[in-house]
């Protein structure tokens, strides 16, 4: 693209210097071969724009008992939602005092699986796991190599888990200790995970910003920095576009989706993004897949309806509004499947998995 930039200001040059010379009077050959190859460019690109709105799928799933409140959903490298939520636990006013401190701790660790893996033709139960681990649940993510990362706002920590095993191969924070230290989190909400092993954790109701960390979990830098012109009001959901070399954040109660640089590639310039719509209303959850962010709002005010959004980085716009038809009441996780085709938004209260389909294989 930049070749073709130079040799059109070439031939603007051209003109200019020569008043008697005319666009027309160019050599239409290779003014056609300049127009057809910006046109392949145009063509290349558009799919990254190209809309695929999410469907319904109605019936899905089979009812799940004893499902507590749904606050996470990932998709491991089988197409297979995995799905976080609290069994009996339910996040109220009494949960946490002024300094952030849970306050139900003698109550113990939820005595029920809390991560739950499901069939996704029938959204049947197929694995579970997570007894009496966890005390409060919130968001969940999958690596391509299908690693676990969970976080617990009331033990205020993040946990790495290798497939199929139920110690953790990593954990950030310390239990049941809010703090905004290096080493110290709260209430964090969301992680997401580079395809080169960094992780970018949402350090979420409390601090109000992301932490960058190696892949062995030591602290690269924290978004935003001190010089830079961002405000964070509860960051919770985190979603990567790696071609861009951006991280999108549900920037819950500013209501609005920020994507800073991510820091991914060094030697790659991004411009920040700011997505901001009159009726985006607080952003909970949000996902990215070729190069468009997916977007559930939650409750905001009557005047602004609960619903799921399209939404376009370069354009910096909301370029759809979609949900299911009896509509979302309060969402707070979504993922997508890795071949694109199938989307998953869970909710709380009611505590529910809604399942939608990608047309054509989601947006490539």
């Amino acid at each position: 693209m930049a070749m073709l930039w130079l040799m059109l200001v070439g031939l603007s040059v051209v003109c200019q210097g020569h008043p008697g010379i005319q666009i027309q009077d160019l050599d239409d050959e290779l003014y056609t071969e300049v127009r057809d190859l910006l046109n392949k460019h145009a063509t290349h690109r558009a799919p990254a724009n190209a809309l695929s709105r999410p469907k319904e799928v109605v019936g899905w799933p089979r009812p799940l008992p004893h499902l507590g409140q749904v606050t996470g959903v990932a998709v491991n490298s089988r197409g297979q939602p995995v799905i976080f939520h609290r069994g009996p636990r339910v996040w109220d006013t009494s949960c946490f005092n002024a300094s952030h401190h849970f306050q139900h701790v003698a109550e113990g660790p939820i005595a029920v699986s809390t991560v739950l893996t499901l069939e996704p033709e029938t959204g049947a139960v197929i694995g579970d796991w997570g007894r009496n681990l966890f005390y409060m649940p919130h968001g969940i993510t999958l690596n391509a190599e299908d690693n676990v990362w969970l976080t617990d706002v009331a033990l205020h920590q993040v946990f790495k888990f290798r497939p199929g095993e139920t110690f953790p191969a990593l954990t950030l924070g310390e239990p049941f200790s809010p703090g905004d230290g290096p080493t110290r989190l709260c209430q964090p909400t969301a992680v997401a995970v580079a395809s080169s092993g960094q992780a970018f954790v949402a350090d979420g109701n409390c601090n109000h910003r992301v932490l960058m960390l190696s892949p062995r979990g030591r602290l690269i830098r924290l978004i935003p920095l001190p010089s830079e012109f961002l405000s964070l009001q509860v960051p919770h959901g985190l979603a990567l576009i790696e071609a861009l070399d951006l991280l999108c954040i549900a920037d819950r109660e500013n209501m609005r989706v920020a994507c800073p640089r991510a820091g991914l590639v060094p030697y790659m310039s991004a411009q920040p993004v700011s997505i901001q719509a009159a009726d985006l209303g607080r952003v909970f959850g949000v996902v990215a897949v070729g190069g468009l962010v997916y977007a559930v709002n939650g409750p905001t005010s009557l005047q602004i309806p609960v619903r799921g959004f399209t939404l376009d980085p370069r354009s910096e716009t909301a370029i759809d509004r979609w949900g299911p038809s009896a509509g979302f009441r309060s969402p707070h996780g979504i993922a997508i499947s890795p071949n694109g085709t199938a989307m998953y938004v869970t909710e709380i209260g009611p505590n529910k998995v809604w399942k939608f389909s990608l047309a054509g294989g989601g947006v490539q």
